[in-house]
């Protein structure tokens, strides 16, 4: 049963799941901000715990989102004796969404992305474990597939980290792997205005394409892994691509382009399924409902240790592919300007 449910009966309903206290890692990020913001306006949960290393995001934070459910724990992933005291406090559910998340940034501080994205999670992991929590859900992005930077590389040793910490426990732990979120903070999305101003676009590379998704959906595809977890997966959104040409091409028309060339560590393109896990991948179909699109997939644990029931849902297609050039699911040119609409107008509210 999913431990967040939207109580539609009154607060004192005993059938009703929003007595669930969720603690997130690098909460002040975009996505732990986006989540709680929903959790606490949709009544979907008793408490947020906010678990970041960083005070003044945290007051930023506190400023933003007004709610007596949300408290705020000043910690660092890197430091397990603090971890463990923060889930002392008995989350239910843990989304783990502390990272180093620029590949340049990476590439030149290798130790220190080790240190969070590797030691990080597997301090994450024997805190939650010693602390019997429910269930974990670990964020991932498509450049742990097949990496050829150190941040994917970072990315695919949590993730079968996470998928490990499954075996002989109770907590559970699943991941969502993705592609870019379209106006997170630090993606390309926000240099776009500067690129309005200066009337000039700085491109990698005119080929590059990348999936991209809106941070609402995110939020309310991680709902849904957690309804359908059982902890070992991989959940993956279906999600459109598009070149970083293209969103140039709508969002600053008749700008100079000014060509960069790729940076230290960066792909062209990107996948979201590695070959080789097709032949462990489902797809969702409607179980993951999006504004203007369904669907999704699973990467299921293949382990002959594993004691593991598969999800009743179809295997993928045979030859299937989920690469951002190839890729035929395509952001429109309309559709590009509407969610930068909506990204500037959330951003000003």
């Amino acid at each position: 049963m999913s431990l967040l449910e939207r109580d539609d009966h009154g607060a004192n309903c005993q059938h009703c799941n929003n007595q669930t206290t969720v603690l997130i890692t690098g909460g002040t990020g975009s996505f732990g901000t986006a989540f709680t913001r929903y959790l606490t306006r949709e009544n979907l949960c008793k408490r947020v715990i906010i678990y970041s290393r960083d005070e003044r995001k945290q007051a930023e934070m506190m400023e933003r989102i007004r709610s007596r459910k949300v408290d705020y724990f000043i910690g660092d992933v890197r430091d397990y004796d603090r971890l463990r005291w923060a889930l002392e406090s008995g989350p239910d559910l843990v989304i783990h969404a502390a990272a180093m998340k620029r590949v340049e940034a990476s590439e030149y501080n290798p130790l220190e992305t080790v240190k969070t994205n590797v030691d990080g999670a597997a301090n994450l992991i024997r805190a939650a474990q010693y602390a019997n929590v429910q269930r974990v859900i670990a964020l991932s992005t498509d450049k742990a597939v097949n990496p050829v930077n150190l941040y994917g590389s970072t990315k695919l040793t949590s993730e079968k980290l996470f998928i490990r910490g499954n075996l002989g426990h109770r907590t559970a732990f699943s991941c969502v792997r993705w592609g870019n979120v379209f106006g997170s903070r630090g993606s390309v999305i926000e240099r776009v205005a500067r690129w309005r101003r200066a009337g000039k676009v700085g491109i990698t590379d005119p080929k590059m394409t990348r999936f991209w998704i809106r941070l609402e959906d995110v939020v309310k595809f991680v709902l849904v892994v957690e309804r359908l977890m059982k902890g070992g997966e991989i959940f993956i959104p279906h999600l459109p691509a598009a070149s970083i040409s293209r969103i140039a091409n709508v969002l600053v028309p008749n700008s100079t382009r000014i060509h960069l060339g790729a940076r230290p560590g960066e792909k062209i393109h990107e996948r979201l399924i590695a070959e080789g896990e097709e032949r462990l991948a489902k797809v969702l179909g409607d179980e993951c409902p999006t504004e203007s699109r369904t669907g999704g997939y699973i990467i299921e644990p293949d382990d002959p240790q594993w004691e593991y029931v598969p999800h009743n849902f179809r295997a993928v297609d045979s030859g299937f592919e989920y690469r951002s050039d190839t890729w035929s699911l395509r952001m429109t040119d309309a559709e590009i300007a509407d969610w930068y609409n909506e990204w500037e107008s959330a951003r000003e509210s």
